[in-house]
């Protein structure tokens, strides 16, 4: 087999070389490139190619239809809608996933933007550094408020699990109920009572054709004035642009986004820019040594899996 990893994967070179050495010792030809977005150049580097790994890089119909060689993709990261879906399951491509691996971090982020936000973090840190005081600065407890979680895969469990150690009652909204979370006392309800019932909304949903826009106008209008929405999960779920004309206006106190509707870097006049009480950060929920780490192993993992004709992770 030839396979070609298409992007680095933030890991070390020693890492990577002893991932590789999990396929090359069985003969398997392996090689690895920097990051291209020149769609001709990564059709010339998946000729002849059986399996690509990639990690959040687009790859385009038109790239995996030119790789004429292409049986397997092994997705480094747990979303896989930069992935073009259709021609994979036209060209009969088997597709994995490495959902799981971010669990922690991501979870983590979400709790550490909720406190930024209600904490006035960024305001206090800029007040001490212009000699200012804690004046205008009162923030909010976590403890006790009701936190929504939007979505209960692992990621959303996790946020569920630390905001009910906070002492917070949960709501839920998703597709299936989990039980673990029940017993934890774990509410579920529809997304319309999560929404006007909450005071942190949290997104962990992943991002498909139902899921597009799915805290847009409609949803927003229905949270507290006092209420604060995170999203560390895809950006296209939350309209940003309704959402920074609620923050600006008044009709919602803050938000903490690490998703947004492209790859960071943000254009300068994306609205949210200039949202009050919004913490920004640039899609980093996924990105720590510890998950990097994660996700290598479990990409060249399914990869191994796949060939051994035990596949895993499959998202088709």
């Amino acid at each position: 087999m030839k396979i070609a990893l298409l992007e680095p994967l933030g890991i070390s070179e020693n890492s990577l070389e002893r991932l590789a050495a999990s396929l090359t010792k069985d003969g398997h030809d392996f090689s690895s490139f920097p990051r291209s977005d020149d769609r001709d150049e990564n059709i010339s580097r998946l000729s002849g190619v059986d399996v690509a790994i990639i990690a959040n890089m687009p790859l385009p119909g038109e790239v995996i239809a030119g790789a004429d060689s292409l049986k397997m993709i092994s997705v480094a990261f747990t979303g896989y809608d930069h992935v073009d879906m259709r021609v994979c399951m036209e060209r009969g491509i088997t597709v994995s996933n490495c959902a799981g691996y971010s669990t922690d971090s991501v979870a983590e982020l979400a709790l550490g933007l909720s406190v930024a936000v209600c904490r006035n973090i960024l305001p206090c840190d800029r007040a001490v550094r212009d000699g200012a005081t804690k004046a205008g600065l009162l923030g909010n407890e976590i403890a006790g408020k009701t936190v929504g979680i939007v979505g209960t895969g692992a990621i959303g469990c996790k946020v569920a699990k630390i905001f009910r150690v906070l002492g917070c009652p949960v709501l839920a909204y998703s597709r299936t109920e989990r039980d673990d979370l029940k017993e934890l006392g774990v509410s579920y309800v529809t997304l319309e009572e999560l929404m006007a019932s909450s005071d942190i909304v949290s997104i962990h949903v992943p991002c498909n054709d139902q899921t597009v826009g799915l805290i847009g106008e409609e949803k927003l209008a229905m949270m507290k004035p006092s209420a604060i929405l995170i999203n560390t999960a895809r950006g296209p779920i939350v309209d940003n642009d309704r959402l920074a004309e609620a923050l600006t206006s008044g009709r919602l106190s803050g938000a903490g986004i690490d998703v947004f509707d492209m790859e960071p870097p943000i254009p300068k006049d994306y609205p949210l820019l200039e949202a009050p009480n919004c913490v920004l950060t640039p899609h980093v929920a996924f990105a720590t040594p510890e998950a990097l780490e994660k996700r290598a192993v479990m990409a060249f993992d399914n990869v191994c899996a796949w060939i051994s004709g035990n596949p895993r992770n499959l998202v088709y």
